[in-house]
């Protein structure tokens, strides 16, 4: 299988170039290789490639900023992935793109199923939403939206990267704690994908995230206490839990984004995110 991969260089793309299966030729573009908003490009470096599969792992996930430069966020996750669906219909190929638990408002009070209804609360979650809408339009036999949440690595800027730095700088930090979803390791995520591609029969929206629920200040309390374990960290940490009006962000943020991941039970048991989030701190404790 001949497979073509935007956003290389992200969290999400380097985890699958590194866990690409036996038998699959991995093309992986990066933001400088392939420019997602150009719709000109997209189509001809797609008529080049002729992939069997296109992994759209770009997007613009800056929450903040995003407030102020809707433009480039709708161009990147609304307007890219429209760009991705029209070369994949022209050239057969099948199209896996990434989403997100963002376009959801955090109302709920229990996991939210790819059919429930959505209402981001900031321009990221509305630029997400629409990216999911206009492809499935444009694809709607050979494309699957795969939503996630929380997604952090041993690389790129996340918010383990985030906790730990601040934890050796200031000894103490003040997080979340009224704020619920589910931490998900990038190499989880690529496995998920991964294991989709091989499922041609799959299609439409779904849900994949590590098991179990949490909030960012119990997921800030694990990083604690397995950086200290790893050695990542020298000594102990205070966490002290906030609420979200004691941390004002430019973007509002659902208090509730737990996603229901029965659609994808085919795959197996997720693994527990406290386990995966050992896996990804002991993976930079040996880097």
């Amino acid at each position: 299988m001949r497979a073509v991969l935007t956003g290389a260089s992200g969290q999400v793309g380097r985890a699958l170039t590194l866990l690409a299966p036996a038998g699959v030729s991995v093309q992986g573009l990066t933001h400088a290789e392939l420019d997602v908003t150009d719709a000109d490009a997209v189509s001809r470096t797609l008529a080049q490639q002729r992939p069997d599969l296109i992994i759209n792992a770009a997007a613009y996930t800056a929450v903040d900023r995003a407030e102020d430069e809707p433009e480039r966020a709708q161009a990147v996750n609304a307007d890219g992935p429209a760009y991705l669906a029209r070369a994949a219909r022209a050239h057969g190929a099948r199209l896996i793109h990434i989403s997100t638990d963002f376009v959801f408002d955090g109302a709920a009070s229990e996991p939210y199923t790819p059919q429930a209804p959505t209402h981001p609360l900031n321009v990221y979650g509305r630029s997400k939403r629409a990216g999911e809408e206009r492809l499935l339009a444009l694809a709607p036999g050979n494309a699957l939206v795969l939503r996630t949440s929380w997604v952090y690595a041993a690389w790129g800027a996340n918010f383990v990267q985030t906790m730990l730095r601040l934890m050796r700088e200031r000894g103490a930090v003040r997080v979340v704690a009224d704020q619920l979803g589910t931490p998900t390791s990038a190499r989880s995520l690529a496995r998920a994908i991964w294991q989709i591609s091989a499922r041609p029969e799959l299609a439409g929206i779904h849900h994949w995230c590590d098991a179990g629920v949490t909030s960012w200040y119990e997921f800030a309390l694990a990083i604690a206490e397995e950086g200290r374990r790893s050695g990542l960290l020298e000594k102990a940490v205070s966490v002290t839990p906030i609420g979200t009006d004691e941390y004002p962000s430019r973007a509002r943020r659902p208090r509730y984004s737990v996603l229901d991941t029965r659609s994808l039970a085919v795959l197996g048991a997720a693994r527990p995110w406290r386990a995966e989030l050992t896996d990804v701190l002991r993976e930079l404790a040996h880097a």
